[in-house]
């Protein structure tokens, strides 16, 4: 085969054969190389697995799940949360990342397999996009935290003699069982009254907290050098990110249960209550956990599986990072709870009183329980680390998720401005999450984290499920894993895509109407308005699945009817992004970038 030159290439100065099949193969494989150059691939499958893991593994496995499980029936709730995860979870896990790597695109520009349905791409890149301003928030707290941990003297949430305490506070470790009176914890007034300043409502903003902009703007630094070079970056940085939770996690362990009182924690967390299951609240609560611990919908393992080789086993990669998933959500509630076993015994608290979840149980419970260890500094930064570390890969994918959605819709020649993309990306992040970091920004966080990802997730999820299975065809979309990874999976991922997780999803979306509350916060409700603000938040990411499919059916011509069964079709365009995987499915070969030769070869070309 004659060797092309491929400065002569792009100048259009190469004159050839098109009926000489080699050289047509040569070509593509040059347009396929640029391709690749201009969107960006993973240095290897490790750094994509541990990207999976990473975005995965979040912050909910620390600060929610231990929770869920005390409050559900302790071990009687790996029970529905496991059959959650078989039944719902991982077939939404492994269906999206196949799709991803599959389409080797964006959230967005992967919809041509049903162009009506774009909608529910640029629903993923809102809800990544909205989840993502606030993330970033908490990151920028663990920074603080981690500042305010670098002391040779006692941690500043320990104490009760400080200008921000009140006649109330009493200091960590007291014993206050037997006492009369209201009482807070001196880490509790550390929190609100020190770093936020909290003021009496949302109503109230009170003005932007410096030390918190500070920490935001560090965190957004961070993320735009981690992603300034997408994934060839950020696949290097996940080495770090993605491993040394699980070091902190585990010294956490070996250490908590050796502290006197662990074993009542442990005990307290674990022991199953099998009586509960005879109600829904474990089982909603279970889906629930399952659906935003691993991530979908979010579009993240799409995109994060479109930078994969076309023929990566994402089967077992889908297995691997579930079940690690479960896994780590387990294994840290016995971190969690033989130090809140220690701290309840030592404040004579009983432990129902002590156990928290969320930015209570991170930034209150917690670091007070560390401070009560030797060396509490030693404690409480690496704490904190640990969630800094968890909470950037997942600020990765939905970052690049949001990124790589706009950098595929541009032209191939404006590609190579994805740097400039990320910047103003991360530059609007961090505008957006000023609010939060204001003295009433802890009421904004809580409205937003209530809101932006949790009917709006399920409805997407229903829609995404619904059009593979149903227009697409699970069979076509089984037959197409086949030629990835060479085999095809077997009828229960059949069954679940098509009625078992559906009919899961539209159940939790039935319980979350029946049990829904409005926002509240330590007690304080909401305004009217604000909980509007709320549900614009949440409908903003799946309303525009019906309003995209409207405004594409106008945009096309003839009947009504034909338009949307045209639509509803796959795109002359879709397929695997790149030519060579394309044939290896059966797909005619397209036109990438080098326009004008690729038109000459696509004329003559016979697949």
């Amino acid at each position: 085969m004659t060797s092309i030159d491929k400065k002569a290439l792009e100048a259009n100065e190469v004159d050839f054969d098109v009926s000489d099949r080699n050289g047509k193969m040569e070509l593509m494989e040059i347009e396929d190389s640029e391709a690749i150059k201009s969107r960006g691939q993973w240095g290897s499958h490790i750094e994509f697995l541990l990207s999976c893991i990473g975005y995965a593994v979040g912050l909910g496995n620390v600060w929610r799940f231990p929770y869920l499980c005390y409050s559900n029936g302790g071990g009687a709730f790996l029970v529905p949360y496991f059959i959650m995860l078989i039944c719902a979870g991982l077939p939404l896990f492994f269906m999206e990342m196949a799709f991803g790597q599959f389409a080797s695109l964006g959230t967005i520009s992967a919809w041509n397999i049903s162009p009506l349905f774009r909608g529910v791409g640029i629903g993923m890149v809102i809800v990544s996009g909205l989840v993502g301003i606030y993330y970033n928030v908490i990151i920028a707290w663990t920074i603080y935290y981690m500042i305010q941990s670098c002391t040779t003297g006692d941690l500043p949430w320990v104490g009760c003699n400080n200008t921000w305490n009140t006649p109330d506070c009493y200091p960590a470790g007291q014993n206050i069982s037997g006492l009369e009176g209201t009482f807070t914890r001196a880490s509790d007034e550390f929190w609100h009254r020190y770093v936020h300043e909290i003021t009496d409502g949302i109503e109230t903003a009170g003005g932007l907290k410096w030390d918190l902009v500070g920490c935001l703007f560090l965190s957004w630094v961070v993320i735009f050098l981690c992603l300034l070079k997408g994934v060839k970056s950020s696949g290097k940085v996940v080495y770090f990110t993605a491993t040394f939770p699980y070091v902190i996690l585990i010294v956490l362990f070996f250490r908590g249960v050796t502290l006197d009182g662990a074993g009542d924690g442990i005990e307290f967390y674990i022991v199953p209550d099998l009586d509960i299951l005879a109600t829904s609240k474990p089982w909603k609560d279970a889906a629930v956990q399952i659906f935003y611990s691993l991530g979908v919908s979010f579009g993240g393992l799409m995109t994060m599986a479109s930078f994969n080789n076309f023929n990566n086993n994402c089967f077992r990669d889908a297995l691997v990072v579930a079940f690690t998933n479960c896994g780590t959500s387990v294994f840290a509630g016995f971190v969690i709870f033989s130090v809140l076993g220690f701290m309840s015994k030592t404040s004579g608290i009983p432990i129902e009183e002590v156990v928290a979840d969320g930015p209570g149980l991170a930034f209150i419970v917690y670091p007070e329980a560390l401070a009560l260890l030797p060396g509490s500094q030693i404690w409480a930064f690496l704490f904190f680390f640990m969630l800094f570390t968890l909470g950037l890969d997942s600020e990765f994918a939905m970052m690049e998720t949001v990124i790589s959605a706009i950098n595929d819709v541009l032209p191939p020649k404006q590609r190579k401005w994805k740097p400039l993309l990320t910047f103003v990306c991360c530059a609007l992040g961090f505008v957006l999450g000023l609010p939060c970091v204001t003295r009433g920004g802890m009421y904004v966080f809580q409205l937003m984290d209530w809101y932006s990802a949790g009917f709006s997730l399920m409805v997407i999820a229903i829609v995404f499920c619904c059009v593979i299975s149903y227009l697409y065809g699970t069979g076509r979309f089984l037959d197409e894993i086949k030629v990835m990874v060479g085999f095809r999976p077997r009828i229960y991922w059949r069954a679940c895509w098509m009625i078992v997780t559906p009919a899961l999803l539209i159940a939790i979306i039935v319980f979350t109407f029946v049990y829904y509350t409005p926002v509240t916060y330590s007690g304080y409700e909401y305004p009217v308005w604000a909980e509007v603000v709320g549900w614009i938040l949440s409908c903003s990411s799946f309303i525009v699945i019906p309003v995209y499919a409207a405004i594409a059916v106008y945009r096309e011509e003839g009947p009504i009817l034909s338009r949307i069964s045209m639509l509803m079709k796959p795109a002359e365009d879709w397929g695997p992004a790149l030519n060579v995987n394309r044939l290896k499915a059966g797909y005619q070969p397209m036109g990438d970038g080098l326009d004008t030769v690729s038109e000459k070869v696509n004329e003559g070309f016979v697949a």
